[in-house]
């Protein structure tokens, strides 16, 4: 029977861990954001933002959250410096003008018992535009190492380069961009 009482106890905490709006910092160390577009029309070029933070703030129980990105424009990685400094000039992130791109969510729609589909706002280069993100996976997780509740997600969003005035060379460098992030975040 203490057995019995142990178990239901332990389990009801995991239930209820999620219970209440919880705030979550996101990990830069551990998320990965990746932009590709398709060149010539035959291969898919893929790049990294290595700097970036954000929060995140969910009830699974209530079915709401928010979501709020700062990405470091100037952080581009493609593994090679020439194309870097050319995606950072004018015809592009014009990071110099426009060091960040952010994304602030107004809405956090639900499947089920996990979030499915994140609307807000993107704004690059000075220019906002309504974007939205699927949720591809979320899981949370009680750390006990860290004593901390967890959040690891991957999403997707799409969008066109000449929404935000960096339409350089389209057709030949595909109007449509896939965003992709996995991400970690640690409860505050």
């Amino acid at each position: 029977m203490k057995r019995l009482f142990i178990a239901v106890a332990l389990a009801s905490i995991s239930i209820s861990a999620f219970a209440a709006p919880k705030s979550f910092n996101i990990e830069p160390t551990l998320t990965t954001l990746r932009f590709e577009y398709t060149q010539l029309g035959f291969s898919n070029q893929m790049h990294l933002f290595d700097k970036l933070n954000g929060k995140i703030l969910v009830d699974c129980e209530a079915k709401t959250g928010s979501v709020e990105v700062t990405i470091d424009a100037t952080s581009v990685n493609s593994g090679y410096a020439l194309i870097d400094e050319h995606i950072q000039d004018e015809d592009f992130f014009d990071s110099t003008k426009y060091p960040t791109i952010t994304f602030k969510s107004d809405t956090m729609n639900f499947d089920c018992d996990k979030p499915g589909r994140i609307e807000g706002n993107l704004t690059v280069k000075g220019v906002t535009k309504p974007a939205s993100m699927t949720v591809t996976s979320f899981q949370t997780l009680r750390n006990p190492a860290l004593n901390k509740d967890l959040i690891g997600a991957n999403a997707i969003a799409k969008f066109k380069r000449t929404d935000f005035n960096m339409g350089k060379y389209t057709p030949y460098i595909s109007d449509e961009v896939t965003l992709l992030i996995g991400l970690e975040a640690t409860k505050e």
